[in-house]
């Protein structure tokens, strides 16, 4: 792991007001996910135990906000011209539905190994997808570098003010729901979600406790957050895309740092056993990154005992052979109990 060089330029922070902004836009053209108690979680946490439906959204995943809020702001120049961005999925259709919405051109840069049901997604959806890189972070530089060539406008997926506040509304309608939550927990790949909602719930409620999720073999976040530096890794080696980050991106890390509570890693196992616990007792299907707030939740089960808590179930868009394998397990299980 190393140290990695600060921004030239950091955008501003968003506020509570910009969150405020982007639910006046993204109410336009998104209705309010579902928040759910799941009783047969709650009663083997001991807790309260809510979840926060993101993966029914339109893409399947809570960026669609984000996306939503950024391309309203664009000039018609702007959404004539063309953005790009580098996505290993959610992030990508997240801007590809808008620019739907909204008539503009959309590229996206994704890894050469990314989940194929998302890259259809993202063309299907009308977006230009260009598969180049072995990791996300080798497709943020093409990315990066295609946007100089074309002149598009480059999103980055997490130093984006407008795509943090556009997320930070999933946490807005938890608290308008569930005003006396104790903790929420929220995924963190690039952070804009967790750091969007330790904006809107510090700014809410200081006393609510907000704790981040990293997976154990993606820990980049989870690393600088400790160190108090941005640091990065070698590899990103989770089968949870949303996740699989090698840096730290350092809006939501200044964020982070300030204002999240706890940040916990999470195992590949713990993952899955997630999955298929979300899948069994609450009917829902969760790819890897949403699954991580219930594996953190059960990680921590004693400290968050009679507590009220919200986990944010971010995406929905399990890759079909990782579903397949786990799925097999159920079955190869209850075969053995015959």
């Amino acid at each position: 792991m190393k140290k990695t060089r600060e921004a030239a330029a950091l955008p501003h922070e968003p506020t509570f007001c910009d969150v405020l902004r982007a639910r006046n836009i993204v109410r336009q053209y998104l209705p309010e996910t579902p928040i759910v108690q799941s009783r047969a979680i709650s009663k083997l946490l001991d807790c309260d135990f809510y979840l926060k439906l993101e993966n029914l959204q339109p893409v399947g995943a809570f960026k669609v906000r984000g996306g939503i809020n950024l391309m309203s702001s664009l000039s018609e120049e702007q959404r004539r011209r063309g953005i790009i961005a580098a996505s290993t999925g959610n992030h990508g259709q997240s801007l590809a539905y808008a620019g739907h919405l909204f008539d503009s051109r959309v590229v996206i840069v994704a890894p050469r190994n990314s989940n194929p049901f998302k890259v259809e997604s993202m063309r299907e959806l009308g977006a230009d997808v260009v598969l180049h890189g072995r990791d996300f972070d080798e497709a943020r530089s093409t990315a990066e570098r295609m946007a100089v060539e074309k002149k598009y406008r480059y999103v980055h997926h997490a130093n984006e003010p407008l795509l943090i506040a556009g997320v930070a509304t999933e946490t807005l309608e938890i608290l308008e729901r569930i005003p006396d939550v104790d903790i929420i927990i929220a995924p963190i790949g690039g952070g804009s979600g967790a750091s969007g909602a330790c904006i809107v719930a510090k700014t809410m409620n200081p006393k609510i406790e907000v704790v981040g999720v990293q997976a154990e073999k993606a820990p980049a976040v989870y690393l600088s957050w400790k160190n108090k530096t941005p640091m990065s890794t070698e590899e990103s080696a989770t089968f949870a895309e949303g996740l699989a980050t090698r840096v730290a991106f350092e809006l939501p890390l200044q964020i982070l740092t300030r204002l999240i509570d706890e940040i916990v890693l999470v195992s590949e196992e713990e993952l899955q056993a997630a999955i298929l616990l979300l899948f069994e007792k609450v009917h829902q299907v969760a790819e890897g990154a949403g699954a991580a707030s219930t594996a953190a939740a059960v990680q921590m089960r004693s400290r968050i005992r009679g507590k009220k808590v919200a986990a944010i179930l971010s995406g929905g868009n399990l890759e079909k052979v990782i579903a397949d394998k786990l799925l097999r397990g159920i079955s190869d299980e209850k075969s053995n109990l015959g």
